[in-house]
């Protein structure tokens, strides 16, 4: 079993790859598949905001609120592509953004 996966592009994978992590550059059509067996196989896996957009919606929540494995979007290391800032999103929901 992996302890930690990454799918996303190629310049950020190269800075997992020296971490240890078990790196995966992907292309849109392969990304759903990918990540059902990574779901399988790993403990942990890190998506790049990029491909978490070409996941399926359903796929994604799913692997988003499961339990297991704990999944999360990252940015990608060129700053072109970000997760949501889940905060503020919080602080809107609950009537306390300014």
């Amino acid at each position: 079993m992996t302890v930690c996966a990454f799918m996303g592009d190629q310049v950020s994978a190269a800075g997992f790859r020296l971490a240890g992590v078990d790196v995966h550059v992907v292309a849109d059509v392969q990304a759903a598949d990918l990540l059902r067996r990574l779901m399988s196989e790993s403990q942990l896996i890190l998506i790049t905001a990029e491909v978490a957009g070409w996941l399926p919606e359903d796929l994604l929540r799913s692997a988003l609120t499961a339990e297991r494995p704990l999944t999360l979007i990252v940015p990608d290391a060129r700053g072109r592509f970000r997760p949501p800032d889940l905060s503020s999103i919080l602080r809107r929901q609950l009537g306390m953004a300014e």
